[in-house]
């Protein structure tokens, strides 16, 4: 593996400059999709209601319906009230049993976008795709349905940390008014993009510090003979399109962005901006480590950034099946929360019975399948060790 161009060995992770909330807020898709939608693919932005969010909080898994929702107002007779009617057959549900009733402009946007975008897209919020939680639709994001919306972004704690822990690790900075933003200022909303079968290999993660790009990476953490020889027509393409669009007209001067560059046979190269992340150790640094690149200095002449691909024989070569394994839930959990109470305490019962049969056996309990510690672990390519990322990948 490579080297950054240059290092200022005194630099350690310690003397990371903590970001501030500003800057938080300017790297979330709802704010920079304003300026650089021409550059990006084609999504749809959902604005979230506080009943939203609170669905998204709450424990448990129910899944609405991925029908439109009548809201109960245009559904009142004015003599008999649907809510005070207590022998309803339940074709239209109650608040316990479809919470869509409780944000039904939201579930009806969100069935819209997907007609709208071609039958399937790709969901995230303001910061984070809920990549953690893509093996409950077999390991995809994918989503054809609301209901593999609702899915993915239960199952996240991705999505958890930018709705609770967005603003953690940085400055309170207050403007000129001596506002301090706080995470009840955010404005949230449901990105979802036009699904798109991407060629991994030709994505890139991008640093920029001092509004220069001093450091990219690849993101699909494998080898690819192709990338070798095209290293430098990528390096021209991301800086051409870095100072087209993005060195002047970001109002960040340290920022992380991740582009596509898809190329055929029939299309020339194009450089797709994919999404842009706050300049933070939250942001996942994929070959490098943060402390490399907070030691690189672009101001030395001749400056290069450092580009790093994966060569054949690099550990990163090896394919990760399960890269966000720590933050998964058994899909028997899942399947018991969207039954309702009696099903999750049915499933409580079962699996306290197998705990207990466990007992004097010597098998461990703790040890989960598919965590790669057990015989049964997850499956690795190449004989490769399976990885988890030690940060919080965003975008």
């Amino acid at each position: 593996m490579a080297t950054p161009s240059t290092l200022l060995p005194e630099k350690t992770i310690n003397d990371f400059p903590l970001p501030t909330r500003q800057a938080i807020v300017n790297s979330s898709y709802p704010e920079w999709y304003k300026k650089y939608r021409g550059i990006t693919g084609k999504a749809r932005l959902i604005p979230l209601t506080a009943e939203f969010l609170d669905y998204l909080k709450a424990d448990g898994i129910i899944l609405p319906p991925d029908t439109p929702v009548v809201p109960i107002s245009d559904r009142d007779s004015g003599v008999f009230s649907v809510t005070n009617t207590d022998d309803s057959d339940g074709d239209d549900g109650d608040d316990g049993e479809n919470p869509a009733q409780n944000f039904p402009e939201v579930h009806g946007a969100i069935i819209a976008a997907i007609a709208e975008l071609g039958g399937a897209v790709y969901p995230k919020l303001n910061w984070s795709a809920p990549k953690d939680a893509a093996f409950m639709l077999g390991n995809t994001l994918k989503c054809s349905s609301p209901s593999d919306v609702y899915l993915l972004l239960k199952s996240s704690n991705f999505i958890t940390h930018d709705l609770e822990h967005a603003f953690d690790d940085t400055i309170d900075t207050p403007d000129e008014n001596g506002k301090i933003l706080r995470l009840s200022d955010v404005e949230y909303a449901l990105v979802l993009r036009k699904w798109v079968d991407v060629i991994t290999s030709v994505e890139f993660r991008c640093f920029v510090m001092q509004r220069r790009i001093v450091a990219i990476t690849q993101r699909d953490l494998n080898h690819y003979d192709f990338l070798e020889d095209g290293k430098e027509e990528f390096l021209a393409l991301i800086q051409e399109f870095f100072a087209r669009h993005l060195e002047k007209t970001f109002p960040e001067a340290d920022f992380v962005f991740d582009v596509y560059i898809p190329k055929t046979l029939l299309t020339e190269s194009r450089v797709w901006l994919v999404d842009i992340n706050p300049y933070a150790p939250k942001t996942d640094t994929l070959t490098f480590s943060w402390q490399e690149i907070l030691n690189i200095d672009p101001s030395v002449p001749g400056f290069k950034p450092e580009f790093r691909i994966i060569k054949k024989n690099d550990p990163e070569a090896y394919g990760f099946a399960q890269p966000y394994s720590a933050h998964k839930l058994p899909r028997e959990v899942v399947d018991a929360a969207a039954g309702g109470a009696e099903t999750m305490l049915q499933f409580k019962n079962d699996w306290k019975d197998i705990i207990e049969g466990l007992g004097g056996t010597g098998i461990d309990d703790n040890d989960e399948e598919g965590d790669g510690n057990g015989d049964g672990g997850g499956e690795k390519k190449d004989g490769g060790a399976e990885k988890t990322s030690g940060g919080k990948a965003t975008g």
